[in-house]
């Protein structure tokens, strides 16, 4: 094998090479995705792990802070400045539970539910944006939810 033939086979057939990294594929993708969503969600005044945590109120409002956390597979340290964020802008409330003092509920305010309606344009730009069909992405998401369900029960979670 000639010395050209072997680099070649090195570089099409390394399992290190950058380019054969479904982790890279998966970590790129999603910078690309949170490149698009900016100016969209700049528009209606949130970032993206705000925009999620807001996803996660329109749809069950008055969740438990920990319930959220699970949803988003976020960790307290990293919603609580999130959530403070968020009601500061006035978008929702943080109360304590009557039932269980240590459980902090996170309720949308008039204004954070009126924010949905704004909200409603994100999809469908994100949809013209990706140049796919909706069944498209939606088999590529199920994948998605597929693999990151069976990465998380290899590492106990």
């Amino acid at each position: 094998m000639t010395r050209w033939q072997m680099a070649r086979k090195h570089t099409t057939d390394s399992p290190l090479l950058l380019g054969n990294q479904l982790c890279f594929a998966i970590y790129s993708t999603a910078h690309a995705f949170n490149r698009v969503y900016k100016p969209l969600l700049d528009k209606i005044g949130l970032t993206y792990p705000q925009y999620l945590v807001m996803l996660a109120l329109w749809e069950r409002d008055g969740e438990p802070v920990k319930n959220i956390g699970e949803r988003l597979f976020l960790d307290s340290g990293t919603l609580t400045p999130l959530l403070k964020r968020l009601e500061a802008a006035g978008l929702i409330k943080r109360t304590r539970s009557s039932e269980d003092e240590r459980q902090v509920l996170i309720a949308l305010t008039p204004q954070g539910q009126a924010l949905r309606e704004k909200a409603r344009a994100v999809p469908p730009a994100i949809l013209a944006a990706s140049a796919c069909s909706v069944t498209q992405l939606s088999a590529m998401k199920n994948e998605l939810v597929a693999l990151r369900d069976r990465l998380n029960a290899m590492v106990g979670e």
